[in-house]
């Protein structure tokens, strides 16, 4: 079973297995006070937890992690993530506001693939874990049994076409090979493979005016502007704008229905 945890713009989850859950990423530094009243809404004690896994080591996927490993959950590295995890911790010193505990290297435990596997199957999660750079060279993904691929911010497969020769294409296609039914994405909403492609879970309202906006924005971006002259040329909101350039700016080749996906403006 998997729970969709709605507290953070990241995407987080809980995989129940057995003997307890695995918790996949965990959203920026500061919001673990939403985290804790999130788990009371789907009625899980934080000491059901076991595992945490982190799709790869940028703020917005890792932010609170020590703040719940403190409390029990044990945090799991993969090799290919070690040289990583501390990427993020010189962005948190510029953020004091967000009240960042680093990661705490002596309780975290480095494995590989194979040994994470079998930890993750004494509990009950029967997955597979696999490197998929693109987005990052830390970046994972985990299998379960029956389909579902957590994928983190690995370039939706709707943008492949994008991607041709690249790593995204190459974990892509390692991905595909193991026929997933369902897609859980870092920032877009879940996707349904169909056989076809992917479709999303819900279905979504007309955007041909917040397209254009986002093209807009993409093009004062590519000029320069600074947020603020975007405001006033585009009237569009701050927080808006301020959306669209962390995605466009750190997710490279991003689609404009990517980025309309990766701030969840569906669901507005």
């Amino acid at each position: 079973m998997v729970l969709a945890l709605h507290y953070s713009k990241t995407n987080t989850y809980l995989i129940k297995g057995r003997l307890g859950y695995v918790l996949w990423d965990t959203g920026w530094a500061g919001t673990f006070p939403a985290f804790c009243k999130e788990l009371g809404r789907v009625n899980v004690p934080v000491s059901e937890i076991k595992y945490i896994l982190v799709s790869h080591f940028h703020p917005d996927h890792m932010g609170i992690v020590q703040n719940i490993a403190n409390l029990g959950p044990r945090l799991l590295v993969f090799d290919v993530q070690k040289k990583y995890v501390h990427d993020a911790d010189e962005i948190f010193k510029k953020e004091a506001k967000h009240d960042y505990l680093p990661i705490d290297d002596a309780e975290a435990s480095i494995v590989s693939f194979a040994e994470g596997k079998n930890l993750l199957s004494q509990i009950g999660v029967q997955a597979d874990i696999i490197a998929s750079p693109g987005h990052s060279e830390d970046s994972i993904s985990l299998f379960l049994e029956g389909g579902d691929v957590f994928v983190g911010d690995l370039n939706p497969l709707y943008e492949l076409e994008l991607h041709r020769g690249t790593k995204v294409e190459e974990s892509w296609n390692h991905i595909l090979a193991r026929n997933p039914r369902n897609i859980y994405y870092g920032h877009a909403k879940m996707a349904e493979l169909d056989g076809k492609g992917e479709t999303e879970k819900d279905d979504a309202p007309s955007l041909n005016e917040l397209y254009g906006v986002v093209k807009t924005i993409i093009r004062y971006i590519d000029r320069g502007k600074t947020k603020d002259v975007i405001c006033r040329k585009t009237g569009a909101e701050k927080e808006f704008v301020e959306d669209v350039m962390r995605m466009y700016l750190t997710h490279p080749g991003v689609s404009v229905q990517g980025i309309l996906d990766r701030i969840e403006i569906k669901g507005k």
